[in-house]
């Protein structure tokens, strides 16, 4: 049986994973779930990987979503608890502790787009097309997509894209706020690794740390955020990164950061 997750690793720490089933969409089957939360594992046990991307094979399409194949061959129980797995999923996706960015290198259409919403980070090729599409089957985003993308881009737009079951293009994509990035489609897996080299060049603590401030005290009032961002920020006082960091300003050089 073909594995339908490549896990590679990149520079020592960039973490690959690349959902592997061209042929079927890169469509989510209960196969490459598993796979994918055991690469989720190798990224949690790996102290080296400061950064995660995330992409689909080729260069059509990042994930179509659910397989309706396999679907088709569900009863109702069976279904109800696929898409829990693909909600389970993408909420591993999202407790990763170091910076995760999704490579849309193409069409991404519902648990493909969750996917993409549990990450930190979205860079999409110029010719994509995504959208949140599970209203047009008679059905609702199960996998996070009702809540992530309206956090994301505000409840109007949200609505509008899952009341309509609208593929947007890349442009609009951005003028969302749904992509942080668009970039040419040509050499696209490597421009997004020359972006994810400008986030592992700091402190592997300090951005561990950032996120959990950020993820975490977005749903704090701003005072209990300030005060998770202060009890955070302590944490990197007496790490060896910081006393690197300043002696490498001083003289002149670029850090070597551990971690610690």
């Amino acid at each position: 049986m073909d594995k339908t997750i490549e896990f590679n690793v990149i520079e020592n720490h960039i973490a690959l994973i690349t959902l592997n089933r061209e042929k079927a969409a890169n469509s989510l089957n209960k196969q490459l779930l598993i796979e994918f939360n055991n690469a989720i594992d190798q990224v949690n046990e790996n102290r080296n990987i400061h950064c995660v991307i995330i992409t689909g094979k080729g260069n059509k399409v990042f994930s179509a979503g659910a397989d309706l194949k396999e679907r088709e061959t569900m009863n109702d129980q069976e279904v109800i608890e696929a898409v829990k797995y693909i909600g389970s999923t993408t909420n591993n996706i999202e407790k990763i502790k170091v910076p995760v960015i999704a490579a849309i290198n193409g069409s991404a259409f519902g648990g493909g787009l969750e996917i993409a919403l549990a990450c930190d980070i979205r860079i999409g090729s110029e010719d994509i097309s995504i959208g949140l599409t599970e209203t047009s089957l008679a059905i609702i985003p199960g996998a996070g997509g009702t809540q992530r993308l309206s956090r994301l881009i505000g409840t109007g737009r949200a609505k509008q894209m899952i009341y309509t079951a609208e593929r947007i293009s890349a442009e609009k994509a951005h003028a969302y706020g749904l992509l942080e990035e668009i970039i040419p489609k040509e050499n696209f897996i490597d421009q997004v690794i020359i972006f994810a080299e400008k986030i592992i060049k700091n402190g592997p603590l300090a951005l561990k740390l950032a996120k959990q401030a950020i993820d975490e005290g977005i749903n704090l009032s701003l005072e209990e955020g300030l005060k998770l961002e202060h009890q955070l920020y302590k944490k990197t006082i007496p790490s060896i990164d910081r006393k690197e960091g300043l002696k490498a300003f001083k003289e002149k050089r670029k850090p070597t950061y551990k971690g610690i």
